[in-house]
């Protein structure tokens, strides 16, 4: 479990960086596609956090349970 969390720590820390960097980079441009692009930025960096905060979640219960049965 520890490893599990190590590594979705590492990949939810690299990906919001990126959309960090993304959403700064897509403010500074006047284009159409500009704009879509950072309302995506935006919403995907509510939404990996909290997706990471739901599989933890679920990991937690599913061994729970698990552990319960034995």
């Amino acid at each position: 479990m520890k490893k599990t969390k190590r590594i979705l720590a590492i990949i939810g820390v690299i990906l919001l960086v990126a959309m960090y960097l993304s959403t700064l980079i897509f403010a500074f441009f006047d284009r159409t596609a500009s704009m879509n692009l950072f309302k995506a930025s935006i919403a995907m960096t509510i939404l990996i956090p909290v997706l990471i905060y739901a599989y933890t979640l679920l990991y937690k219960l599913a061994t729970k349970n698990q552990n319960e049965n034995d």
